[in-house]
C-alpha cells in the first residue's frame, strides 16, 4: 500500500496538467505514491499526452464530462494509498508540499483534511481557508466584504472550510464519512466535504509548512458563464443540504439582489469607462445570465 494516492481530474487543460505532473516529484519528496489522472472526455489530447510523457501515471479516460466530484470519486475508488490528495490540474506543487501535508496529518490523529499555503502565479497569497457559509457571511460578500469570511492565513491552524484546489484526506476518515457528494457537479463539493468531516468530529487544518501554486480557472475559463451558473447552483444545493429550506430561501434573496446590483454596476461601467467596456460587458452578461437562471430555475435547483 503506497503512502499516498494523488488524484488529478482534468478537462481540456493539457498544458496545465503537464506542468502539474512535472511538479509531482518535487512535491512528493520521499513519499511512495500512486498518481491517477481522471480525464473528463477532454478534446485537447490530454489523456494521450499523459500516457506518452508520464508512463507511470494511471489514466482513467471517461466518455463524457462527469463533473469534478464524480470524477474524483472514480479516482478515490481506484486508489489504494493510506492518504488521498485531490489536486487540480492547474496546480504546481512546490518542494516537499505533499510530504509536509502527510507529516502534518500523521501528527494529528483527529485531522481528516489538510490544505497547504496556496500562491497565485505572481507569488501573492491565494485565500483558501474560510468559514462555513452563513447568512451574515453572504451579506458581507454581497457588499464587497468577503475577506471577513476568511481566516488569517498567517500560521498553521484549525479552520472550517478548505479550498478543493489541493486537499489531502485521511483514508480512514473517508471510509467513515464517505466520498464526495456527486450531486455537486462543479463547485461547493469541497465545502460540503469539509462540513461533513467537521460534523463527524474530525478536524480540518491549514498548513503553512506546505506550499503550492494555483493558476485558477483552467477549466472554467473555457465556458465562464456556464461555470458561473454552476457555482450558483452548487451553492444553493449546499444551503438546502446543510441549512434547510428557509435559510436557502434567504440566501437566494441575497444572491438575487447581489447579482442585480452587479449587473447594473457593470452596465454603468460600460457606459462611463469605454476603456473597460470588454470586461464590463462580460460581467454584465454573466450576472444577467445568472439572474435569468435564478428567476426561472433557481428555485428548483
Amino acid at each position: 500500500m503506497p503512502d499516498l494516492s494523488v488524484i488529478i481530474v482534468n478537462w481540456n487543460a493539457r498544458e496545465y496538467l503537464m506542468k502539474c505532473l512535472r511538479s509531482l516529484p518535487d512535491g512528493l519528496g520521499s513519499l511512495d505514491a500512486e498518481v491517477i489522472v481522471v480525464d473528463n472526455a477532454s478534446s485537447d489530447g490530454s489523456a494521450r499526452a499523459v500516457t506518452e510523457r508520464f508512463p507511470g501515471v494511471k489514466v482513467l479516460e471517461q466518455s463524457e464530462n462527469l463533473g469534478f466530484a464524480r470524477a474524483n470519486n472514480i479516482g478515490i475508488r481506484e486508489s489504494t494509498g493510506r492518504y488521498v490528495c485531490l489536486v487540480n490540474s492547474d496546480v504546481v506543487l512546490l518542494d516537499g508540499c505533499l510530504e509536509e501535508l502527510l507529516k502534518f496529518l500523521e501528527a494529528r490523529p483527529r485531522a481528516a483534511l489538510a490544505g497547504p499555503r496556496v500562491l497565485n502565479q505572481d507569488e501573492s497569497l491565494q485565500p483558501t481557508c474560510r468559514r462555513f457559509p452563513s447568512l451574515g457571511g453572504s451579506l458581507l460578500s454581497a457588499i464587497g466584504l468577503d475577506g471577513w469570511n476568511y481566516f488569517a492565513h498567517e500560521r498553521s491552524e484549525r479552520v472550517e472550510a478548505l479550498s478543493g484546489c489541493i486537499l489531502m484526506a485521511r483514508r480512514k476518515a473517508i471510509d467513515e464519512i464517505g466520498i464526495l457528494d456527486e450531486r455537486f457537479f462543479f463547485y461547493a463539493e469541497d465545502k460540503d466535504w469539509c462540513k461533513r468531516f467537521h460534523d463527524a468530529g474530525y478536524e480540518n487544518w491549514y498548513c503553512t509548512e506546505a506550499e503550492a501554486v494555483h493558476y485558477g480557472g483552467s477549466s472554467s475559463a473555457l465556458a465562464p458563464v456556464r461555470f458561473y451558473i454552476e457555482m450558483q447552483k452548487a451553492n444553493l444545493k449546499y444551503w438546502e443540504k446543510h441549512r434547510g429550506t428557509a435559510a436557502r430561501a434567504a440566501y437566494l434573496a441575497i444572491v438575487l439582489v447581489h447579482q442585480a446590483v452587479r449587473c447594473a454596476g457593470s452596465g454603468a461601467l460600460y457606459v462611463l469607462k469605454p476603456a473597460e467596456r470588454r470586461s464590463a460587458a462580460h460581467k454584465a452578461r454573466r450576472s444577467a445570465a445568472c439572474l435569468r437562471w435564478l428567476l426561472t430555475g433557481g428555485n428548483a435547483a
